[in-house]
C-alpha cells in the first residue's frame, strides 16, 4: 500500500485556513484527507472567506466551519477551548505571512490564533505567500520562531505565482502535505533507519584567501535530508561551504576540503544503514597549499594537482557498506556517463543531472534520471523538494525490497 492509500481512520485533524489565493487548494487537501477515513474540522480566518466559501469546506469534510471566536452556538461549554483539546494534529494550510506572525507572536484574537495557543497537538504549518513576502527578514525570524518552539515547517515550493512572480511562496501540493500528515501521524517508512547524507561543494586552499571549488549550492543534498528526515530516518548531513540552514531535526556537519568530508563520513559509518551522497566533491586538490597569498608576478602559474579520496567508492567497498546512493552531474552522455560510474564504484543507486547552462546548481529545479541494478527511470524538471521526496521514496523501495541476506543492516 502506498502511503497515498495510508488509512488516517479516525485521526482528527484540525485544518486552519488562513488568507490567500492558495486557500482553493486547501479544499483539495481536506477532500484527500476525508478521504482517507480521518475526521476534519475546517477552521477560516475572516480574511479566507474572501477566496473560498466555508460551504464548500463543509460539504468535502461533514462539518459546519468553524470561524468566529465568539460564537454562541459553542461558547456556553467553552467551544473554543474543547475544541483546541480535540484534534491530533493542527494543519494551518495555507499558513500567510500574517498567520505566521501571529502565531510567532503568541496572538489569540481570532479562533485559528487561540486553538493554536491553547492545543496541545502537534502544529504543522503550510507556508504561502509571494515570494518576496516568504524572503522578508521578519517572515525568515517568524518561522525560526515557530521551528523552535517545535512547529513543524511544509514547505513552501517554488514556480510561477498567481501574481506573476517566479521563485519560493508557492503552497506545497496538496498530495504531499497528505504524505506530511500521514508520516507524521502513522510513522515514516524509514522510521529507524541511520542516514547520511553529504551536500554541497568542497573548497581545496591554492593559498590562505584561494580555493579550487565548483558551482554547487548544496539545495538539492539539503532537500534530500530533508525528505529522509519526514520519512522518519535519523539523519546525519555532512554538507561543505553552503549558504543554506541546517534541515529541522537533522544533525548538521560542517566541513570544507574533500579530505575532511571523507574523514567526517567514514567516522560515521558504524550503524548507518543508508548513505547518499549528493556533494560535489572535488576530484583533485593542490598538491601544496601556499602559506600565504600567492602575488601575481609571473605571466602564467603552474598549479600541480593531486587525486582526492573517493568517497562513495570508499563506503560502496565496505564489507559492511550501507545502502549507496551516488550523484553524478554531467555535461553530456548522461545515462552512459551515470551507468558507468554505477557499475565501477559498485553503488547501489545513482542519480544523474545535466549541469551547465543554467541546469542544476544554484537553480531551484532539477531533473534525476535514476538507475540500480534491473531498473531506472527519468524523474522530470521540477522543484529540488518535490523531486528529493520523489527520489526518497525510490530509495525507500529499493531499501525495502532488498532481501534480508543482501541487507543484513
Amino acid at each position: 500500500m502506498s502511503m497515498a492509500d495510508a488509512p488516517l481512520t479516525d485521526k482528527r485533524i484540525l485544518l486552519g485556513v488562513s488568507g490567500g489565493i492558495a486557500a482553493y487548494k486547501a479544499a483539495e487537501l481536506a477532500r484527500g484527507l476525508a478521504a482517507t477515513g480521518a475526521q476534519v474540522q475546517v477552521v477560516m480566518t475572516q480574511a479566507a472567506t474572501e477566496f473560498v466559501g466555508p460551504l464548500t469546506f463543509q460539504a468535502l469534510t461533514g462539518r459546519p466551519v468553524r470561524i468566529a471566536l465568539f460564537d454562541a452556538a459553542h461558547e456556553a461549554a467553552m467551544g473554543h477551548i474543547e475544541l483546541a483539546r480535540w484534534p491530533d494534529l493542527v494543519l494551518v494550510a495555507p499558513a500567510s505571512a500574517n498567520t505566521l506572525a501571529r502565531l510567532a507572536q503568541g496572538r489569540a484574537d481570532d479562533l485559528l490564533s487561540t486553538l493554536c495557543l491553547a492545543t496541545a497537538a502537534p502544529i504543522a504549518v503550510a507556508p504561502a505567500m509571494n515570494q518576496q513576502m516568504w524572503r522578508n527578514a521578519a517572515t525568515a525570524e517568524n518561522v525560526a520562531t515557530l521551528v523552535a518552539r517545535g512547529v513543524r515547517v511544509w514547505g513552501p515550493e517554488s514556480g510561477d505565482q498567481a501574481c506573476g512572480d517566479v521563485g519560493p511562496g508557492r503552497l506545497r501540493e496538496p498530495e504531499d502535505l497528505l504524505q506530511d500528515v500521514q508520516r507524521l501521524l502513522l510513522g515514516g517508512r524509514l522510521t529507524g533507519v541511520s542516514a547520511l547524507v553529504t551536500a554541497g561543494p568542497t573548497r581545496e586552499p591554492l593559498d590562505p584567501v584561494r580555493y579550487l571549488g565548483n558551482r554547487s549550492s548544496g539545495k538539492m543534498g539539503y532537500a534530500v535530508a530533508t525528505a529522509l528526515a519526514a520519512e522518519g530516518a535519523d539523519v546525519t548531513l555532512v554538507s561543505g561551504p553552503v549558504a543554506l540552514s541546517a534541515p529541522h531535526g537533522v544533525r548538521r556537519v560542517m566541513v570544507e576540503t574533500a579530505q575532511e568530508m571523507h574523514d567526517a563520513v567514514l567516522a560515521r559509518l558504524t550503524g548507518c544503514r543508508l548513505f547518499v551522497a549528493a556533494a560535489a566533491v572535488a576530484d583533485y586538490r593542490p598538491l601544496d597549499a601556499a602559506d600565504q597569498k600567492i602575488k601575481k608576478h609571473a605571466d602564467e602559474l603552474q598549479v600541480e594537482l593531486i587525486k582526492n579520496p573517493d568517497i562513495l567508492a570508499a563506503v560502496a567497498a565496505r564489507p559492511d557498506a550501507p545502502f549507496t546512493v551516488g550523484f553524478a552531474a554531467e555535461t553530456e552522455n548522461l545515462a552512459r556517463y551515470a551507468e558507468a560510474k554505477r557499475r565501477t564504484k559498485g553503488v547501489d543507486m545513482i542519480a544523474a543531472n545535466q549541469v551547465g547552462a543554467g541546469l542544476g546548481f544554484d537553480s531551484d529545479d532539477n531533473a534525476l534520471w535514476i538507475s540500480w541494478d534491473g531498473g531506472d527511470v527519468q524523474l522530470p524538471s521540477m522543484d529540488k523538494g518535490r523531486l528529493a521526496t520523489r527520489l526518497v521514496q525510490l530509495i525507500t523501495e529499493r531499501l525495502h525490497a532488498q532481501a534480508p541476506a543482501e541487507n543484513p543492516r
